[in-house]
């Protein structure tokens, strides 16, 4: 395939596994290659990882969509993480051959469809954002589910495609293009809440942390708390880089980490990162990985 995007859905569904396989295979029967499927019951939420060509992305985003609207009721639906609808988030990826520009196009396109076909709210965010206030997600989620339904009534909260009014069971879906970014969650050993949302106050780049990095405090469903980040630019923080800063203030509150995690999937560089700066290894390259070596001349026999 000369063409590939990424597409990342992110459901709230994260505690009937049933639901979510239901969803999955919506996607996998658009011929889509499913790459992760990641369930958190705290936050009662999945996060699906897809690619493909581009029209079978979109065919799968949207399929994904319409059986969530009808397996998901956002009226019951009680989790840690921020949404606004039962599919909360569709961002599309340039992978190869593809341009970040392209993904703009088509994120508009397949919210327009959403709109129209299943009479879902839609906001376009990211670089598909047809405003400056809704490129950040944060701000689209402003307020949540909860809220908004009675703020999209006002003028300035009005979806992009669909109705000014909520879809009764699935909410509204934000749509959008953005780069790669990796989701990577640090574990306290803590159960104060107001800890986890400090220490996420100062890594975050809003708070004047750390440069491309967005962060929530959350609580995990075992009772604890974790800092929840987004690092939007892994060459400009890296994975060592955010979590010996959330090491640093844990200990700085009293706390310390009690371990991290992966959500989804993150580039080999980004991981080798890692193994760089514990191991003081800075010239460790990619192709040195046994498994890489052995694909790269599996490909050239």
């Amino acid at each position: 395939m000369d063409r590939l995007i990424e597409c990342v859905p992110n459901f709230s569904e994260g505690r009937r596994p049933e639901v979510v396989a239901e969803i999955v295979q919506a996607m996998r029967g658009q011929g889509v290659t499913v790459l992760d499927v990641h369930s958190d019951a705290a936050h009662n939420r999945s996060v699906v990882t897809v690619a493909g060509v581009p029209e079978q992305v979109l065919e799968a985003a949207f399929s994904a969509c319409r059986s969530a609207a009808r397996l998901i009721d956002m009226e019951q639906h009680r989790g840690e993480h921020p949404r606004i609808g039962a599919t909360d988030v569709i961002p599309l990826v340039p992978l190869r051959g593809t341009s970040l520009e392209e993904c703009v196009v088509w994120a508009r396109e397949l919210g327009k469809r959403i709109g129209e076909e299943l009479g879902i709210p839609v906001y376009l965010y990211g670089a598909a954002a047809t405003r400056p206030d809704r490129v950040r997600l944060a701000d689209v989620r402003r307020g949540e589910y909860e809220g908004l339904k009675e703020a999209i009534s006002l003028p300035e909260r009005h979806p992009d495609f669909g109705p000014a009014r909520l879809h009764p069971r699935a909410g509204a879906v934000a749509v959008g293009a953005r780069p790669f970014l990796i989701a990577f969650n640090v574990n306290l050993d803590s159960t104060d809440l107001g800890v986890a949302r400090s220490i996420a106050r100062a890594v975050r780049e809003s708070g004047g942390g750390l440069p491309a990095v967005q962060a929530l405090g959350l609580r995990r469903d075992d009772g604890g708390v974790q800092v929840s980040m987004n690092l939007l630019d892994y060459r400009r923080t890296s994975l060592p880089a955010v979590y010996l800063r959330v090491e640093e203030e844990a200990r700085r509150h009293g706390t310390r980490v009690a371990g991290s995690e992966l959500v989804g999937l993150a580039p080999a560089e980004a991981l080798l990162d890692v193994v760089r700066h514990f191991l003081c290894a800075p010239d460790l390259k990619v192709d040195q990985m046994l498994e890489v070596r052995l694909w790269n001349a599996a490909r050239e026999s």
